[in-house]
């Protein structure tokens, strides 16, 4: 199991994160109420603003105060390259 730091401390499952998502577009903002009123959202974001949503395999949707592109960065760091690489060919 494979875990990446969300910011300020807190660790999810990166094997279980579907999409990491800038929280800007309206679909997204509708996602992230509906996961609100449904008691599925998790605010990691410690009062801070919003620039990660993370969707996850469980439909549980997890909001980060880190960039989307910082996150991914960090699944990518601890992911060992074997996997990387069968990911890459993969896509070709």
């Amino acid at each position: 199991m494979q875990l990446v730091n969300i910011g300020f401390g807190n660790i999810v499952s990166a094997d279980r994160i579907v999409a990491i998502v800038s929280p800007e577009s309206a679909p997204i903002k509708r996602l992230v109420q509906d996961a609100k009123d449904n008691k599925t959202a998790v605010d990691a974001t410690y009062g801070r603003r919003t620039r990660a949503v993370l969707i996850m395999d469980s439909g549980h949707v997890i909001l980060s105060a880190v960039q989307p592109e910082t996150v991914g960065g960090r699944i990518d760091k601890t992911m060992p390259e074997d996997d990387i690489s069968k990911q890459l060919e993969s896509l070709k």
